[in-house]
């Protein structure tokens, strides 16, 4: 990730809310960390998440594949593994997109 492009933070998040919503800072901290909390679990029992106008989180199991290290290009195996992917809704990429 470049040093010049802004990352947006739990802690930014709280403030807005605090701003935005009127929440004490504690309980915006206390809401943001219960939000993130049941989406953890969730994807940890194995369960995606779907936000609706927002995103996907999704689960998937990758088989047993061979690699090739690009260096040397000696074949080495890739051992099975979940990933985890953000897949972004229809309308966010329209929102991104457009700027709107």
């Amino acid at each position: 990730m470049q040093a010049d492009i802004p990352t947006l933070t739990r802690a930014d998040i709280t403030d807005m809310l605090y701003h935005e919503v009127g929440l004490s800072r504690a309980d915006s901290a206390k809401m943001i960390e219960q939000m993130l909390g049941h989406i953890t679990e969730a994807l940890r029992k194995g369960e995606n998440v779907k936000i609706s106008g927002f995103g996907s989180f999704i689960l998937r199991d990758k088989n047993e594949r061979i690699g090739r290290n690009p260096k040397t290009g000696v074949e080495v195996p890739i051992a099975p593994r979940r990933v985890l992917t953000f897949r972004a809704s229809q309308l966010m990429r329209q929102r991104i997109i457009k700027g709107a």
